[in-house]
């Protein structure tokens, strides 16, 4: 398994980050020879269908969790929490994280297990990403949500898992995201948020892992 560190972020977070979700889907695609199950959450979903949309024969399979493909239909996160990450910028990084990092689970989720939250917090803290890097981010999004991708042209099985509580990319986008897919299966996660990866970890492992070997028989 290979994960990748984005410009600005973790190991390469001193260097000045992409500002296209093509840029970084180049970036992914430096080390890759050979066909490969590309995993994506939110802007790795984006970056994920990029990849399969452009260069399929590199895409084995796709697993693309609280996602979507942009464009005219979208459904925007509820103007509350993006004004609560709006109003955050320019916060302690710290206190930032503890405002917005709530929105990233489903409801109540960081009050009912405090624990897991705090290391969560602390996991962050250690490489945290600036305040440029996350500008840039939102800016490749942005474009990528008002462009758009033809995603009925992707090929390659697709497992897109969305979490009915979604506050970042709501779960209407990964409905219709599965819809457009020709060959996609569709998991809903009952109260589930976004990053349903550190939430339910052991779920989703179990669900990559099925994927993965029923894309490699």
């Amino acid at each position: 398994m290979l994960a990748v560190d984005h410009r600005g972020t973790g190991s390469l977070h001193d260097l000045p980050a992409r500002t296209s979700i093509d840029e970084l889907a180049a970036d992914a695609l430096a080390d890759v020879d050979e066909p490969v199950d590309l995993v994506g959450l939110s802007m790795g979903g984006y970056i994920a269908l990029t990849i399969a949309l452009g260069r399929p024969e590199v895409v084995r399979s796709l697993v693309l969790a609280g996602t979507g493909a942009g464009g005219p239909d979208r459904v925007p996160r509820p103007k509350h929490v993006a004004a609560a990450f709006t109003d955050a910028l320019g916060l302690p990084y710290d206190e930032f994280t503890r405002v917005t990092l709530p929105y990233a689970f489903g409801p109540g989720w960081a009050v009912a297990d405090p624990d897991r939250f705090e290391q969560v917090v602390a996991a962050r803290l250690e490489s945290p990403a600036s305040y440029a890097t996350i500008e840039a981010h939102a800016e490749a999004c942005y474009a990528f949500y008002a462009a758009g991708l033809d995603v009925e042209r992707i090929e390659a099985p697709a497992l897109v898992v969305h979490g009915t509580e979604d506050l970042i990319v709501p779960v209407e986008n990964g409905r219709m995201l599965a819809a457009r897919l020709p060959n996609a299966e569709y998991v809903e996660i009952e109260g589930g948020g976004h990053n349903l990866p550190l939430e339910i970890p052991d779920d989703v492992a179990q669900r990559i892992d099925s994927w993965v070997r029923l894309a490699s028989e």
